[in-house]
């Protein structure tokens, strides 16, 4: 479990980390250089969910190896299947972390949202749904992983 002692937000407790894959952890259907040693890092403190409609076809593949959850789902269904299963996860115990306009819906309801540029560019609609907006998934990681990081970017 993550904890962090947030000023102005008190104590936050999170179970669950959603990534988005292509755009977040992954670009043109490949994993981001350095993602996946983080991804195993950061699974030793919260069960990890990768959500896509695995437009490349690449996901099983690119993911091999790194024992967490992946979920897929229709195209045409993915802002509301990506909300649905931050739902059943447990919102109030979730960080979500994407790029795309289709994040919107399980943005809204996390507790921690975290927007994401990299090669493929962000939703500049997301980033007004976002808690976090940071520049790579590298650094978007960095900062779950690290109390002092989060607790320097939301304290209020």
């Amino acid at each position: 479990m993550l904890t962090y002692n947030i000023p102005g937000l008190g104590k936050i407790e999170i179970e669950n980390v959603v990534f988005d894959y292509n755009g977040t952890i992954a670009v043109d259907g490949k994993l981001i250089d350095g993602a996946r040693e983080l991804i195993l890092k950061l699974k030793e403190y919260a069960n990890i969910y990768i959500l896509t409609a695995d437009t490349y076809g690449t996901v099983e593949k690119e993911c091999i190896g790194l024992g967490v959850k992946v979920k897929t789902f229709p195209k045409d269904m993915a802002s509301l299947s990506k909300k649905e299963i931050v739902e059943k996860l447990g919102s109030e115990k979730t960080i979500c972390v994407g790029n795309g306009f289709n994040d919107i819906e399980m943005f809204k309801i996390c507790k921690i949202s975290i927007a994401i540029i990299e090669g493929e560019g962000c939703s500049g609609k997301l980033l007004s749904h976002s808690d976090i907006v940071s520049k790579s998934i590298k650094d978007a990681i960095g900062i779950i992983l690290s109390e002092n990081r989060m607790k320097a970017t939301l304290r209020n």
